[in-house]
């Protein structure tokens, strides 16, 4: 096959959000391409295209993974959550309202790929001790924070979502 030929667009059957989207798919597609071009879903960030910033963290299958290496037709059947899926009929999810009261945040770029690791986190652990916590961000790089106010903001997203 010469560069010049066409590659023939592939199905795909992805889940993102709790909904089911059915789409055909140049293969070499990423995930992030997908979510973004494919379905406008523009809350998870490109960032590096390397795995190092972590601004394009999803959830697949429940377990975070960096987007931007991923390939779309490997999310075939499989169930994605994004930032966007953390809000839930106009609320934002504990983890958000934390983010937003204890200056998690600055310029936002990282915000979602850190939401969604430290939602893997709390949903696999409630009850995470700091260095766990540290540890489960620690493929997510954030330039603006210094972090502090991150571990503040997960550790007080884990209370609230305990009820405690």
């Amino acid at each position: 096959m010469s560069t010049t030929e066409a590659i023939e667009p592939v199905d795909v059957a992805i889940g993102v959000n709790g909904e089911r989207y059915k789409r055909a798919i140049e293969p070499r597609m990423l995930l992030v391409q997908f979510l973004r071009e494919e379905l406008k879903l523009t809350g998870t960030h490109i960032g590096c295209d390397t795995t190092y910033c972590g601004a394009c963290t999803v959830l697949l299958n429940g377990k975070p993974v960096k987007s931007c290496t991923v390939l779309a037709v490997q999310a075939d059947q499989a169930q994605v959550m994004t930032v966007e899926g953390l809000e839930q009929d106009g609320e934002l999810h504990p983890l958000q309202a934390a983010f937003s009261e204890h200056h998690g945040l600055q310029c936002g770029y990282c915000t979602p790929g850190m939401l969604m690791s430290s939602f893997a986190l709390l949903t696999a652990n409630p009850k995470p001790k700091q260095k766990e916590i540290r540890n489960a961000i620690a493929g997510n790089l954030c330039r603006c924070t210094g972090y502090h106010n991150i571990f503040i903001a997960i550790d007080a997203a884990a209370k609230d979502m305990r009820g405690s």
